[in-house]
């Protein structure tokens, strides 16, 4: 005989909070407010796993759907304000030959150090995020311009001067190659935009040989034509 269809429910639900609970229990997840089963004990339960979806599992930095969302949002904000807000890729250099020569283990070693670190050196209302393999990027709200150059410095000589611990009797240190672009201010830009800005700079610093960083000569770009249009592009109105 089929159960009713209330216990059907009642069943599923607990079998979904149990995975749940699971879930966050692997991730080290502090323990839940409220008793078990309270409106607040649920509120905790959604609330903890909100932020488990948007960290990345083995740095425990913003994911890339954190990454981007957090982008768009700051990129209207400066279209509304005004205030500069600076965007940095970085990537890790020959992260290829530290998995071939010490393992993949020992590469997401190196990536969960490198996560620390920058974790470390940003203000908290900075995001910095895990976006690829062995690519980050930081998002910088009310960046002035005059110290994008040495924010991004400060960041890779850090990375440069460090040792990562592979192990009790090996070390090994990494470099990172950075990229940088200022969201047009005033402008109706696009995150895709502000991430192919700070991508050629990127890519220029590693051009260059790499260890190095490269910001966006000017804090404002030259317009493209899509921002253009986006700026200018609203409802075409009926002139007849």
């Amino acid at each position: 005989m089929t159960p009713p269809l209330a216990t059907r429910l009642s069943d599923t639900t607990a079998l979904r909070l149990d995975s749940a609970l699971q879930l966050l229990q692997q991730s080290g997840h502090a323990a839940l407010p409220g008793a078990p089963g309270s409106v607040a004990w649920l509120q905790g339960v959604i609330d903890a796993l909100c932020d488990l979806s948007s960290r990345d599992a083995l740095t425990g930095l913003a994911n890339r759907r954190a990454f981007e969302a957090a982008l768009g949002r700051e990129i209207d904000r400066v279209a509304r304000s005004g205030e500069p807000a600076l965007l940095l890729l970085l990537d890790i250099d020959h992260f290829k030959r530290v998995n071939d020569t010490y393992g993949h283990q020992a590469g997401d070693v190196v990536i969960q150090a490198v996560a620390d670190i920058l974790r470390d050196c940003v203000r908290p209302m900075d995001l910095p995020a895990r976006i690829g393999g062995e690519e980050f990027a930081i998002v910088l709200p009310n960046c002035p311009p005059a110290f994008g150059q040495t924010v991004a410095e400060r960041l890779r000589a850090r990375l440069e001067s460090q040792t990562i611990a592979l192990g009790p009797q090996q070390h090994l240190g990494v470099t990172v190659s950075v990229g940088g672009a200022y969201a047009p201010q005033w402008v109706r830009s696009s995150s895709t935009l502000w991430i192919e800005r700070a991508d050629l700079q990127l890519y220029r610093a590693k051009a260059e040989g790499r260890n190095r960083t490269c910001l966006e000569p000017t804090p404002v770009s030259l317009v493209s034509a899509e921002e253009k249009g986006m700026l200018f592009g609203g409802p075409s109105w009926d002139q007849s």
